[in-house]
């Protein structure tokens, strides 16, 4: 999994994720948002995997784990519809824009 992460992130290390002291209100809805819909499959600070992938620096690579480019498009697509073994999220468009901003922390 190591040798992944290295791999998307063009053997350079990851960047750090931003300190949570630092977020935003929307970031910090965005965090709680990801905590309920999220935190079950995926870790947001480390690219190791728990039943998805984990979600460091996500949105700082130039594709996601499916070789999609992590544009606010692609990745509400794969949210909201899902893709591969993620299934579909039934989240609202309130909790989407904040989950988005939380998700450029990492």
């Amino acid at each position: 999994m190591a040798a992944l992460a290295f791999g998307i992130a063009g053997c350079k290390p990851l960047p750090p994720s931003k300190d949570p002291s630092l977020f935003t209100a929307e970031e910090a809805q965005g965090a709680e948002v990801y905590r309920v819909y999220c935190a079950r499959c995926h870790y947001p600070t480390t690219t190791q995997g728990l039943k998805g992938p984990g979600l460091q620096a996500l949105t700082k690579v130039k594709a996601m784990p499916s070789g999609a480019p992590p544009t606010d498009e692609r990745l509400t697509q794969t949210i909201k519809y899902g893709h591969g073994m993620m299934p579909a999220t039934q989240i609202s468009d309130d909790d989407l824009q904040p989950l988005l901003a939380y998700l450029k922390t990492l």
